[in-house]
């Protein structure tokens, strides 16, 4: 099993990355998956994350890439509801790093 260090705490990962216990998730514990993905997470990261744990709490599931499009775009505008907008701040794979540093469980159409 993997796991991530934070602060004096052993996070434990899943074999893909994501949380074991989705309770661990903490700000610090974001931070620190970013860095494993060679990601510094900006405001503009935050606000996506936030709106992912939102989405994950109304709906208890992780969206794909489509829904997480919708939803930011119904949430945020179209300017940031956009493929373009969260490819650019997620490497590519917006739905499945952006669940995963908002530890949230990998959306379940995600390699």
């Amino acid at each position: 099993m993997n796991a991530l260090t934070v602060g004096a705490r052993a996070i434990e990962l899943d074999k893909d990355g994501f949380l074991v216990d989705l309770n661990d998730w903490s700000a610090e514990v974001a931070a620190g998956l970013a860095a494993a993905e060679q990601i510094e997470l900006t405001a503009e990261h935050w606000e996506i994350l936030e709106l992912l744990r939102a989405f994950y709490q109304e709906f208890q599931l992780s969206p794909a890439t489509r829904p997480l499009i919708k939803y930011t775009a119904l949430k945020l505008g179209a300017d940031k509801g956009n493929s373009l907008h969260l490819n650019k701040l997620f490497k590519g794979t917006p739905a499945k790093l952006a669940a995963k540093l908002a530890g949230l469980p990998k959306p379940t159409n995600c390699l």
